[in-house]
């Protein structure tokens, strides 16, 4: 039920310790930061050289897709999608970098210990100028670093509100740099492209692809077992505890994406005295984790692919498919059917596919080029544009492979699954008769945790009374987190008001919504200019406020249209 996001970010700097078994270090005393410069990725960088990303290859970062797709990321809007520039505030102080230790096992806080990664961009203003403090921000996943993420968001708000806050971002236990960084299969071998058709047509294919699903939870469990059973959103929230006592905060603000927003909802649950602001951006229903909310993606995610396809239709005159959308949808599942048995320049197979079209539910920015690629198969047999895309956009290497560990290991621990295949088999037939865009490729993608070696919890029962005012924002046409999730969030925190964007697009705010963008910045700057909340459920399709949708996006022809110009 996710996509999982992977973030090339700066290394922070390694806090002396004695490293323990397997990546774990011994207990530590008292601990504090040590800030000092960033490393990015295999070069050495000063401080002072760590800027702020541009908008484009921050949000880029974090839309990277690999797998069947399913719910939870952070923003998805790729570099055209953002119709504004960064806001570089002069005099803002430059990137820092510092590692911290937390607990394996809350239970035991002395016993073995981990490391987080973390940075932070400073606010300018003085504590007299009414600084707020920290704002920790999280891109989603599970498995998605927040650290570029920081940069992002510390470059997009308005230069008064950056100020008053330490935008910090850290990247949750598990997920590269922080250490250990889990990885459970070298998927140069276990990806290579193109892997096999999600979409079973034989017993023997469904066989085939539970076997690859079980292969991979068995190389988790044998790499991860001392690691695994502590890998939960619990554990995650109190990791994000432990980051404001080293901060020496009493208090912290949080903006979360996707599975962000219910990292954040537990930790407001468990610590509700700890939280100054709370934005949620694209819920995640609290109410479904995490096999139900699969299933309700599945139908979600259909209905997006077919947005997708009627504005193909629509612009026919750039593409050529059909001018309604279910010759449309037939020349897509035809190009599918084509691809199984012949794949695009011997590398875009069927699933590839899936994953690729699967980016198109995130943002309506990637539609023209999906609608370009999708033209220049079908009518000129040309397969470029589809492996341009699928490197950009679905090729899994060590750092997605990654992020697919945590996805799993977090989400297969913290809620029970059904071990049974006959029950994702039945499940999944019924799903795919209706809604098959999503059906199969989601249930593969989650199908490990029918054998994950370390048993589901119980959920953190998510909600409190005694919290501040806090933000939910959320697209009424989100596939990955369909806009139901949001209004059951809202009821559990009495305290919320909900700002509805009317678009489809996942990670709403600082994406180009101006409209969205002041509800925002006005909550951070003061939390009692939140959208006065409704006291009727009725009409909640509006949310608590309402922003409309930005324009869909314009045609891109195909190259080889262009090139016969």
């Amino acid at each position: 039920m996710k996509r999982v996001v992977g973030v090339v970010a700066g290394a922070a700097m390694v806090v002396a310790g004695l490293v323990g078994p397997e990546g774990a270090h011994a207990a530590p005393g008292r601990e504090t930061l040590a800030w000092g410069p960033c490393r990015p990725a295999g070069a050495a960088a000063s401080a002072g050289a760590t800027a702020a990303p541009s908008a484009g290859a921050a949000l880029a970062a974090v839309t990277r897709v690999s797998g069947a797709l399913g719910a939870v990321i952070g923003p998805p809007a790729a570099a055209s999608s953002v119709r504004r520039a960064p806001v570089h505030t002069p005099g803002r102080a430059a990137v820092q970098c510092a590692t911290l230790r937390v607990p394996l096992d809350y239970a035991e806080p002395e016993g073995r210990q981990i490391t987080l990664s973390l940075n932070r961009v400073r606010g300018t203003a003085s504590q007299r100028d009414d600084h707020l403090g920290a704002l920790l921000v999280n891109p989603g996943g599970p498995g998605g670093s927040g650290l570029d993420l920081a940069k992002y968001v510390a470059a997009m708000l308005p230069s008064e509100v950056a100020a008053r806050y330490d935008v910090i971002g850290f990247a949750p236990r598990g997920v590269g740099p922080s250490e250990p960084a889990i990885s459970c299969v070298d998927p140069a071998r276990f990806y290579a492209p193109p892997r096999p058709d999600a979409v079973p047509k034989t017993v023997d294919d469904e066989a085939a692809l539970v076997s690859r699903a079980r292969q991979y939870a068995e190389g988790c469990g044998s790499r991860w077992s001392w690691f695994l059973p502590y890998l939960t959103t619990e554990n995650s929230a109190r990791d994000m505890d432990a980051i404001r006592a080293a901060l020496g905060e009493d208090k912290i603000s949080y903006l979360g994406y996707s599975y962000g927003t219910y990292l954040g909802a537990v930790y407001a649950t468990l610590f509700p005295q700890r939280v100054r602001r709370l934005v949620l951006d694209s819920n995640v229903d609290p109410d479904g984790v995490w096999y139900d909310a699969n299933i309700s993606q599945d139908y979600s995610f259909d209905r997006r692919h077919r947005d997708f396809l009627d504005w193909v239709a629509r612009n026919d005159d750039a593409y050529r498919l059909g001018a309604t959308e279910q010759a449309v949808h037939d020349a897509w599942y035809s190009m599918r059917s084509r691809l199984r048995v012949k794949p695009g320049g011997g590398l875009v197979g069927p699933s590839e596919l899936d994953d690729i079209y699967s980016a198109g539910g995130y943002s309506n920015a990637l539609w023209p080029a999906l609608g370009a690629a999708f033209s220049a198969y079908v009518r000129k047999g040309d397969t470029a544009a589809l492996v341009k895309l699928f490197h950009s956009q679905a090729e899994i290497k060590k750092t997605e492979e990654n992020s697919y560990a945590v996805y799993l290991g977090v989400e297969c621990r913290d809620a029970r699954w059904p071990r049974s295949w006959d029950r994702w088999h039945v499940d999944t037939l019924k799903v795919n008769a209706e809604a098959p865009f999503m059906a199969w490729p989601n249930a593969v993608y989650n199908a490990p945790c029918a054998f994950w070696p370390v048993p589901g919890l119980t959920p953190v029962r998510v909600g409190a009374v005694s919290l501040p005012p806090i933000l939910l924002i959320q697209a009424e046409h989100d596939a990955a987190t369909p806009y139901a999730g949001a209004v059951h969030l809202r009821r559990r925190f009495p305290t919320a008001s909900l700002v509805t964007e009317g678009g489809g697009n996942h990670g709403v705010s600082l994406s180009g919504n101006s409209c969205v963008d002041r509800y925002l910045s006005a909550y951070l700057r003061d939390a009692s200019l939140l959208p006065q909340r409704r006291t009727s459920a009725r009409g909640m399709r509006r949310g608590d406020a309402w922003c409309p949708a930005l324009p869909d996006p314009k045609p891109q022809a195909p190259a080889a249209a262009r090139r016969a110009r």
